[in-house]
């Protein structure tokens, strides 16, 4: 239990530090909050997974626990709840971090759907990675997520000319995404496969990047507005434990 508790305590201030600085950046510098939305996202997945790695490698800290800890980082998205988040500063600027104009007014809605998913999908894939020795290559999902899905929207609105709509969960609204942008996340994942190349042996890497890229930039393409992270993760861990398994 102490073991939890610090991990825990860990987490939520590295989280909630990380939402207030870039909700002040956002509030007092213009940094676009589509930018800053992608850093939090990023965070909320792999700091409980390198938290996770260092406990558990020093105190033998794994399992049941570990999904618990996840879901109390989506029940602490209620105090960004409006009676809450109106009544604290503090709360108004990390609250700013991740509230996009054009999701309101479903921007928590949205936000803790991705997280539940995201994490229901993440748990068992990373302890099941971790459980038969291949814990390093748990982190390539998250990564290829958070780097190419991260990048995707900022290319995407600066750079990006061709076009497409996708659908959001429980609204009719579309939403606008481009095949630059979604470029960001095949070549995101054909990197970081290579970063990683020496966890595979060489038919591995080469079935790899040759199946993984192609598709975790089409589940990344189809997905729901805002809900990409789930679809690429579990493309992303079937795909790597496809290859470990029979290549």
């Amino acid at each position: 239990m102490t073991v939890f508790i610090i991990k825990q305590s860990i987490m939520f201030v590295i989280l909630y530090g990380i939402q207030f600085l870039i909700g002040t950046i956002v509030l007092k510098y213009q940094l676009r909050v589509n930018y800053a939305r992608k850093i939090v996202h990023f965070m909320s997945f792999i700091t409980p997974m390198v938290i996770e790695l260092i406990v558990s490698s020093s105190t033998g800290y794994t399992g049941p626990i570990f999904i618990v800890g996840m879901l109390m980082n989506c029940v602490i998205m209620l105090i960004y709840i409006k009676p809450i988040r109106e009544k604290s500063v503090l709360v108004q600027r990390m609250f700013a971090s991740f509230d996009r104009p054009e999701d309101r007014p479903h921007t928590l809605l949205w936000m803790n759907t991705q997280l539940i998913a995201g994490y229901v999908v993440l748990a068992p894939c990373f302890l099941y990675f971790q459980s038969i020795g291949y814990g390093t290559l748990a982190f390539i999902p998250v990564i290829i997520n958070g780097l190419g899905d991260g990048l995707a929207e900022p290319i995407g609105i600066r750079f990006g000319k061709h076009k497409y709509r996708v659908h959001a969960l429980f609204s009719k609204k579309k939403f606008t995404r481009s095949i630059e942008g979604s470029l960001c996340v095949f070549l995101s994942a054909v990197l970081i496969l290579l970063v990683f190349a020496s966890s595979f042996t060489v038919p591995q890497l080469v079935v790899a990047l040759l199946v993984l890229p192609i598709a975790v930039t089409l589940a990344e393409a189809f997905s729901p507005h805002t809900v990409d992270t789930p679809f690429i993760l579990i493309v992303g861990f079937a795909c790597l434990y496809m290859i470990i398994s029979f290549v």
